[in-house]
């Protein structure tokens, strides 16, 4: 009886820590996808701003002479899947999202657990990066994918990219979104009609292209950010689930100690009065 009941407490320790580690990873997962939140308002804001300049820009150039792929062009995708465990089917439903644009494409795979599963559905990435396990690195990020991008539009290997990332918002649940990035469409820029042109020091073609390359900077890094934000609310939710699961297997294993301990002290109380009755007729005999 005391042998199992040490075997149950150690049990219940053991658990104790379990759920410990479990409300440490919930607790920084909360503080990281806070951290992508308060950063997604930044780089919307930067974004909105290369977006205007865009679209002053577009008022002095037709859109024919914008230089731009069209939307017919060898294409390109970056995914971006889970970097580590314990975040449910997140990488899953990426690649499940994503699976209708596979044909034919350059594969960029960002996340080391995502690649796992792409590995699993025997897809060969032609480029991998992992996500940086702060929001600080996201831009870095962001220029590692571009510096592959256009090693390969130097040679014509790609005109096209589109980027699939997930999205969470607060009272919904984790969505995945395909949004276009290269060539941009040219209708989503804002016009201002003025009655001077925008003053500028550059060649309006050249000047585009520049404002486009940083307008495609700051949409990975958007997609990043919800990537990385989203990823940290599913591993949330996963903890959350496995706390509730510990709790209950920690509620059933103090029944069982509380149960051990009422035996073994009804076993205790048994042997003392069955050895007072020994021994009281042991009394009346002699």
């Amino acid at each position: 009886m005391t042998e199992r009941l040490a075997e149950i407490e150690a049990r219940i320790q053991g658990t104790q820590q379990l759920g410990a580690v479990v409300n440490a990873m919930r607790g920084m997962a909360a503080a990281r996808a806070q951290q992508a939140h308060g950063q997604l308002v930044a780089v919307e804001s930067y974004a909105a701003s290369i977006a205007g300049a865009i679209g002053s820009v577009l008022e002095v150039i037709p859109a024919r002479d914008a230089g731009l792929s069209s939307a017919s062009a060898s294409r390109a995708l970056v995914l971006f899947c889970a970097e580590q465990g314990f975040a449910g089917a997140f990488s899953e439903r990426v690649l499940d999202a994503a699976s209708a644009q596979m044909q034919g494409v350059e594969l960029l795979l960002v996340g080391s657990h995502g690649l796992t599963a792409a590995t699993e559905r025997e897809l060969h990435p032609d480029w991998t990066g992992a996500m940086p396990a702060q929001t600080q690195g996201v831009p870095k990020l962001a220029d590692r994918i571009v510096e592959a991008l256009y090693a390969r539009m130097t040679t014509g290997a790609i005109e096209r990219l589109d980027a699939v990332f997930s999205r969470w918002q607060l009272g919904l649940p984790i969505q995945v979104e395909s949004r276009r990035l290269l060539p941009p469409d040219l209708s989503i820029f804002p016009r201002q009609t003025k009655t001077a042109p925008p003053l500028v020091n550059l060649a309006p073609a050249v000047l585009l292209q520049e404002l486009v390359a940083a307008y495609l900077h700051a949409q990975l890094c958007d997609a990043a950010l919800h990537a990385f934000a989203a990823e940290n609310q599913a591993r949330m939710e996963t903890m959350a689930s496995a706390h509730q699961q510990i709790d209950r297997q920690l509620s059933a294993l103090q029944a069982i100690q509380r149960q051990v301990r009422q035996e073994a002290i009804t076993a205790e109380i048994i042997e003392l009065a069955a050895g007072e009755l020994a021994s009281r007729e042991a009394e009346s005999g002699s």
